[in-house]
């Protein structure tokens, strides 16, 4: 059974009485429907709907645990915290607790199933972490071969839309909840059809290039380069350049679209 170690992952607790209703207007997913000892994904965004900070929600008894990316935990905290006014909650980081991440086996006692994907395995935070099996590089190409987005390695703060990197399809979005901080932009860029780029899996051949490397089509720019191990990475490219061969870098990359992935039907592919 593969299992890894995610060592760019923190975790964060948060606990009181009201902690589903103070999360519930603040980021983009729906916190009261996580059923006890599942998980849910979700993201932070700006007020203007652009990405900030993703992370998996762990419902327990008494709290929540935050599974987010280290870089990135303060940060979230920080804004979130903006927003307690009167609410009864409080959040701190967990010292001592790991996250893990197994695929192809059954989950263990105290995982939960990845919200995003079936395929994608489960992950397990814990203060008891499980022996690895498997490196963290063995599980980003895991991720990448799946098509999913890994944070800031794939978005870029103030600036990515959560739509275009398949929140849509992965479930971490909810279109029944209400408002939240950022739905305005995201509902109306769903219902009016305005995405014009995806993040999508690709084949690279070639030395990897480096996040931000320009992608092109005959010479013509068609998105960029973003994370990327082995022979996968991802890239954020346009619609009409998800098909065919692309060059990135001294890389030639091929487009990889992955079958949970919802295009307009005149880019299917």
């Amino acid at each position: 059974m593969p299992i890894a170690t995610l060592l760019d992952r923190a975790v964060l607790e948060v606990t009181g009485e009201d902690r589903l209703a103070f999360l519930q207007g603040l980021i983009s997913n729906d916190v009261t429907q996580i059923p006890q000892g599942e998980a849910l994904w979700a993201a932070l965004l700006t007020p203007q709907g652009k990405w900030l900070a993703d992370f998996f929600l762990v419902a327990q008894p008494e709290r929540l645990l935050m599974d987010v990316e280290a870089g990135l935990a303060e940060m979230a905290m920080a804004r979130l915290l903006r927003f307690r006014l009167r609410s009864k909650v409080a959040m701190g980081r967990l010292e001592g607790f790991s996250v893990q991440a197994g695929w192809d086996e059954a989950a263990p006692p105290g995982a939960t199933p990845d919200p995003r994907l079936a395929g994608a395995g489960w992950r397990l935070v814990t203060d008891a972490p499980l022996p690895a099996t498997a490196s963290a590089a063995d599980y980003d190409i895991h991720r990448l071969s799946l098509g999913l987005p890994d944070g800031s390695r794939d978005m870029q703060a103030e600036q990515s839309i959560l739509l275009e990197a398949g929140f849509d399809e992965l479930h971490g979005v909810s279109w029944s909840k209400g408002c939240y901080m950022g739905q305005e932009l995201t509902a109306r860029t769903k219902y009016r059809g305005l995405v014009k780029r995806r993040l999508v899996p690709v084949e690279v051949e070639g030395p990897m290039p480096a996040r931000g490397t320009p992608v092109t089509r005959e010479g013509a720019e068609v998105g960029e380069m973003r994370s990327g191990q082995g022979a996968r990475g991802m890239a954020l490219l346009r619609l009409a350049a998800l098909t065919g061969e692309l060059r990135c870098g001294e890389a030639v990359l091929r487009p990889r679209v992955p079958a949970w992935m919802k295009l307009p039907e005149s880019t299917e592919v």
